[in-house]
């Protein structure tokens, strides 16, 4: 039975994001298959305290995946091991993160260049995990299939029940054309699901990724970061109705109050300024009062400043989502 049904979409293991607040925001928008945050293996084994957070999976998720990132192959025996004994319904390896933190310790992207190596590291988490196993990696190359097909083919024969591919290479980040055509030859090469990873912002870009890409299934990463619609955007298609200005505020200050009660009210004001941040980007908020969110200090003034978030709001962002059908993360204007 493969892990995921032809037509899912995933919201990929994002790094500072995915925590359990800002999943049950994208639940809220229809995500079922979603992903803890990356999680380092030698954190988990020395510092579990500190990913303790990171594990806990709500009573209210259905489905949830942990990540893995590490090129220590003891650490990552030990991490699996541990991840044994939690409640999580895939346990993915990461062989695709470009962030110079990882990549500086032969993990991620830089990991996924050495195909054996990282091979041989993946056979570690499908010998010793309980969950079934995944990997997410990026294209090796723009110009030659050859070896990141290859890495392909060994990830399956080594147990990968599933495969994501970013279709960027690792210095290109998140930026540029997706590598379908990569993608493709991927799906055709091994009979295991493969996932179409990169660019996929909205409904154009879904609409471009599904017309070029043999996919059935696809991930969405930054394009649901402050936009939990998203999801609700790319299943219902022309069905779709955007948020009005009230629905993005209730929608943010769910999220947030979500972080305090987590996290507590201190720290989780500090990592609630980026997620405000998110959702008012390009919906028309004017520029000076928007950077504010980035003073949060306490949930007080995260509540004044969402009171003061309607008189703030541009008239001209009407006019400029009516001038353009195709406007991402577009708000509907109350009748």
């Amino acid at each position: 039975m493969a892990l995921y049904p032809a037509g899912a979409i995933l919201l990929a293991p994002l790094s500072g994001y995915t925590d359990l607040p800002y999943r049950r925001a994208v639940r809220k928008c229809g995500c079922l298959y979603a992903f803890t945050e990356m999680i380092d293996a030698s954190a988990l084994v020395y510092a579990r305290g500190r990913t303790e957070k990171m594990l806990t999976r709500g009573e209210d998720e259905p489905w949830l995946g942990v990540q893995l990132v590490s090129n220590n192959p003891d650490h990552l025996r030990t991490a699996v091991r541990l991840l044994n004994n939690y409640n999580f319904d895939v346990v993915d390896f990461n062989l695709g993160c470009p962030v110079p933190k990882v990549t500086k310790k032969g993990a991620g992207s830089a990991l996924g260049r050495q195909v054996e190596r990282a091979v041989e590291l993946f056979k570690i988490i499908a010998d010793n995990s309980t969950h079934p196993v995944s990997v997410k990696i990026r294209i090796l190359s723009e110009d030659n299939s050859d070896e990141t097909l290859q890495l392909v083919q060994k990830l399956a024969d080594a147990g990968a029940q599933a495969i994501t591919i970013h279709g960027r290479i690792a210095e290109k980040f998140y930026a540029g054309p997706v590598a379908f055509e990569i993608i493709n030859q991927a799906v055709k090469a091994v009979k295991i699901p493969i996932i179409a990873n990169g660019g996929i912002m909205g409904a154009k870009s879904f609409a471009e990724a599904k017309a070029n890409c043999l996919c059935s299934r696809y991930m969405v990463a930054r394009g649901s970061q402050g936009n939990p619609w998203i999801f609700q955007e790319l299943t219902q298609g022309e069905s779709f109705v955007p948020p009005t200005l009230a629905e993005l505020l209730t929608m943010i200050r769910f999220q947030v109050l979500e972080m305090l009660e987590f996290y507590g009210e201190d720290k989780g004001i500090r990592m609630a300024r980026k997620i405000v941040l998110d959702y008012l980007r390009g919906r028309g908020f004017h520029g000076e009062w928007r950077g504010k969110a980035g003073t949060l200090a306490d949930k007080a003034d995260f509540l004044q400043y969402l009171q003061e978030a309607p008189l703030e709001h541009s008239e001209e962002y009407w006019k400029m989502a009516a001038a353009d059908p195709n406007i991402e993360r577009r708000l509907l204007q109350n009748c």
